[in-house]
């Protein structure tokens, strides 16, 4: 297992080499304690300067598709026993939250092979594996990109990060019996105009279990519960049911538990300007008492 220490504040990092070499981070925990793993899979922002050069947007409308910050709201995971995952590649580049292979066929050249998926509603929205347009709506690439470059950024960050978060749960498992995996993302405070919340001021936190199926009930109403507790308003599954992650990795018969935590932007950064509040590291003490809580649930769950 990769032992990189993550920094609480670091700055965005634009047209720095290609994270492909490293294209994920763990924080493992010194001593296994919990049957916890944390994961963030969109707060990356090491923008390749070949992508940049790509895109016909500018990087402030890139970083707007980014889970700003979010791993350092649960940075406190490993000293709590749980390792801590992040991916390093921007969601915009690559996005770990998909299928392998889920592809728009209009952003590339040549035909794809009959294994992409390009009948998914992300692909449909431009939110596919690779994506074809930013958070903003926008097309994101001057021109159609070869295949080739799909199955490079598929091969060098998707597959390593996903085979990590595997082992990570799978080992988890084996040692405590259970184990829960928080998939955690930030969300805009406003739902955008392409979404059933369109217009409408967001909860503090969104759960998403995808509707019972990737995560116990009990599970889920614990951590509905503990939120609340510390005074967080909570909604499940609207408008964020859980992605490919929940789906894939939740198996609440085998005693694996996949929740999806959506956390409000407005409560700990400046969406604009992409900088942390003063806020933050506030919040990120109750994400720390949110982990152990989640911790100490009994195998039983």
């Amino acid at each position: 297992m990769p032992d990189t220490s993550m920094s609480h504040a670091r700055a965005p990092e634009t047209g720095k080499p290609s994270p492909a070499s490293h294209p994920f981070e763990v924080a493992p925990p010194a001593a296994p304690g919990i049957a916890v793993v944390v994961a963030s899979p969109h707060s990356g922002r090491d923008y390749p300067p070949g992508f940049l050069a790509q895109s016909r947007l500018p990087p402030r409308r890139l970083r707007r598709s980014e889970d700003s910050f979010v791993d350092d709201l649960f940075a406190a995971a490993p000293e709590l026993g749980a390792p801590l995952i992040r991916a390093r590649f921007p969601r915009i580049y690559v996005d770990a939250n998909r299928e392998p292979f889920e592809l728009d066929p209009r952003m590339f050249e040549e035909a794809m092979p009959d294994y992409v998926n390009a009948a998914s509603p992300r692909v449909a929205a431009g939110l596919g594996t690779i994506a074809r347009v930013a958070a903003c709506g926008e097309d994101i690439y001057r021109e159609k990109l070869p295949f080739a470059e799909a199955l490079a950024r598929i091969e060098r960050c998707y597959r390593p990060y996903h085979l990590m978060l595997r082992s990570l749960v799978d080992g988890t498992a084996a040692r405590f019996g259970h184990c829960i995996l928080l998939d955690c993302h930030s969300m805009p405070s406003v739902g955008h105009a392409v979404e059933s919340d369109a217009g409408r001021k967001r909860a503090d936190f969104v759960l998403g279990d995808c509707f019972g199926e990737s995560c116990g009930p009990a599970v889920t109403a614990r951590a509905e519960d503990i939120l609340t507790e510390m005074g967080f308003t909570v909604r499940r599954n609207v408008p964020y049911s859980g992605g490919y992650t929940t789906r894939h990795y939740g198996r609440p018969p085998a005693h694996i538990h996949a929740l999806q935590i959506e956390v409000n932007r407005a409560l700990y950064m400046d969406q604009d300007n992409f900088v942390p509040k003063p806020e933050l590291p506030a919040l990120a003490t109750r994400m720390r008492a949110f982990v152990a809580a989640m911790g100490a649930l009994d195998a039983a769950l």
